[in-house]
């Protein structure tokens, strides 16, 4: 699966969900902001009113993650659970090691918004330097890509796992 820097692989779960999320607030949730505006207005002077500018602080964060979820979906590839061939590819959960090191790193290759709720594994863009230096690599190989502080850097793939969540 290849993925040019614009977009962002979901599964079709986590696509669902951010689509109920985004009619959610477009619909019944800025109904309920839009009222407590109205309530918050007609309680009179605005400039004292701590009512309205959290009302209207609460229709901004709702506006701005409304934006968000209209532009993450704009940008999608819906995909299924990658096969469990030892490949790097998005939606996979990958474990490395940096070369001469012994400890090892795991996370999955992907969008946040596919992990299940309380998953607490990082996640790495399939766009970041890391990302797209491993993603297409196999269990085994040693990769080397440069660090945005302009360092190379070695890792070995470890393991690469399609997510279950």
């Amino acid at each position: 699966m290849t993925q040019d820097a614009g977009t962002i692989w979901l599964t079709q779960d986590a696509f669902d969900k951010l689509k109920t999320e985004l009619e959610d607030l477009k619909g019944p949730r800025r109904a309920e902001i839009i009222e407590k505006i109205s309530a918050a207005r007609d309680e009179g002077d605005l400039k004292e009113n701590s009512g309205y500018h959290a009302a209207k602080d609460e229709q901004g964060k709702q506006e701005a993650r409304i934006r968000q979820l209209e532009d993450m979906l704009r940008r999608a590839e819906v995909g299924e659970t990658p096969a469990n061939d030892g490949v790097v590819e998005p939606g996979m959960v990958v474990t490395i090691r940096f070369t001469g090191d012994d400890d090892t790193e795991k996370f999955l290759l992907g969008a946040r918004e596919n992990l299940a709720e309380g998953d607490t594994l990082d996640v790495y863009s399939p766009q970041s330097a890391m990302g797209s230096a491993i993603n297409g690599h196999k269990k085994g190989e040693t990769v080397t890509y440069t660090a945005p502080n302009g360092k190379d850097i070695q890792v070995d793939i470890v393991d690469a796992e399609p997510y279950r969540s």
